[in-house]
């Protein structure tokens, strides 16, 4: 259950700053008015008419309060919905629809990662078409993706703008983000030769972080010396695109905490519980059959930091069949090492002639004669040699397509 924790509570924190936010203006609104109110009745050179037009003004500033607090309130109204449906959703799980309500959680998963990968407009094309819209993050993607995209256009307004409005959260959470949005607009200032107002820009707003980021401030002012054009490692790579790259990866970050979301898309996460059940040392060889999902470059990625999965016991699969080799369905080693299963020799017949067995089917009996496909060479059918599995092996599952062995070898020779 914690990873459906962001589920409730990403709408949960919407409806929070959607609170705080109606609270300000409404109270930023009221006092304004109570203060003009305040001096008209102080004021003893005002004329009638002339209060009658401030009071008149006055009361068209309420009426637009009162639009917007009515405004807000149906925006409330729909996230408590949001929410209301969300804790639906979560107990409407039982063994009679578990597979309609995993499939519906499936898609949560992939929107939830299209959104994370600035897919914006697929996201909302497969929550509209799955009528998911009250469970996913859309609108709340939608807040984030104003600011990505300025950033990507190396804009920090936007970016500024929405740490002044989450200034009191990120502060509490020791964020240096908005020290790093200052930073890159001083670059941008040095890169432009506006050296003054680089000067007088970090006073004003880089000045205050000297207590707490010195080293990285002295790094920056020094590219006033280097400038732009510098080949110094050190300062040439502030002045590189991919640092915008970075504010975008630093933004998303801070994005998820301030929501509650995990760092990670949580299609990543699922993956990985999976991988990590199928992780041995074999999938990372050369030989690893195409089978495997560990085979792909970007799985492997994804399994790298995770443990192997632990087995108790050896694992044969034969090369043909696929299906695991054991007691019932015994592996028989040919000369050349390579290893079958027992059930694979039955479906060929023997009547049937090699030369009308494609190579790919890899083995087929001929008389007293046996074919191996990958080295397209035949064997007497005597020289076959069954191999007893015995004995736990610490490694994980054995694939025996991945190299040949002695055919006198054992399962307990493979043990590592």
């Amino acid at each position: 259950m914690k990873l459906e924790h962001q589920f409730l509570r990403v709408p949960f924190e919407h409806y929070k700053k959607t609170i705080r936010a109606n609270h300000r203006t409404a109270e930023k609104e009221v006092s304004a008015v109570i203060s003009s109110v305040a001096d008209v009745a102080d004021s003893n050179e005002i004329s009638k008419d002339d209060a009658v037009l401030s009071l008149t003004s006055l009361v068209s500033r309420l009426q637009g309060l009162k639009r917007k607090l009515e405004e807000g309130s149906r925006t409330e109204n729909l996230q408590v919905q949001n929410c209301r449906a969300r804790l639906d959703h979560l107990e409407s799980v039982d063994a009679e629809n578990l597979s309609e309500w995993n499939n519906v959680r499936f898609k949560r998963i992939l929107v939830d990662y299209m959104l994370r990968m600035s897919y914006y407009d697929t996201a909302r094309k497969l929550a509209e078409s799955s009528k998911i819209e009250e469970l996913v993050d859309l609108e709340v993607f939608q807040e984030a993706k104003k600011v990505v995209d300025a950033l990507k256009n190396q804009e920090v307004g936007p970016a500024l703008a929405w740490c002044a409005e989450n200034k009191s959260r990120l502060k509490k959470s020791k964020s240096k983000f908005e020290f790093q949005l200052r930073l890159q607009e001083f670059i941008e200032l040095v890169r432009a030769e506006n050296y003054m107002r680089a000067i007088l820009y970090a006073r004003r707003y880089l000045a205050p972080w000297g207590a707490t980021h010195l080293k990285e401030l002295q790094l920056v002012m020094t590219t006033l010396a280097f400038r732009s054009n510098t080949e110094c490692t050190k300062y040439k790579v502030l002045f590189e695109p991919k640092q915008w790259d970075f504010l975008v990866d630093q933004f998303k970050q801070e994005f998820y905490k301030l929501h509650g979301m995990t760092l990670e898309p949580l299609l990543n996460i699922y993956l990985q519980a999976g991988l990590s059940a199928l992780k041995t040392p074999c999938c990372f060889e050369d030989g690893c059959t195409k089978e495997d999902p560990l085979s792909q470059e970007n799985f492997r990625k994804l399994a790298m930091p995770l443990p192997y999965s632990k087995q108790h016991h050896s694992k044969l699969v034969c090369y043909i069949t696929k299906e695991l080799m054991d007691t019932e369905n015994p592996p028989q080693v040919l000369p050349n090492g390579y290893v079958y299963s027992t059930k694979l020799d039955p479906c060929f017949s023997e009547n049937i002639k090699i030369d009308k067995i494609p190579v790919s089917k890899c083995q087929a009996g001929f008389f007293n004669h046996v074919l191996c496909c990958r080295l397209s060479k035949k064997w007497p059918r005597k020289t076959m040699v069954k191999l007893h599995v015995r004995g736990p092996v610490w490694s994980a599952i054995i694939l025996t397509w991945l190299r040949p062995i002695s055919h006198k070898t054992t399962l307990s020779t493979l043990q590592r």
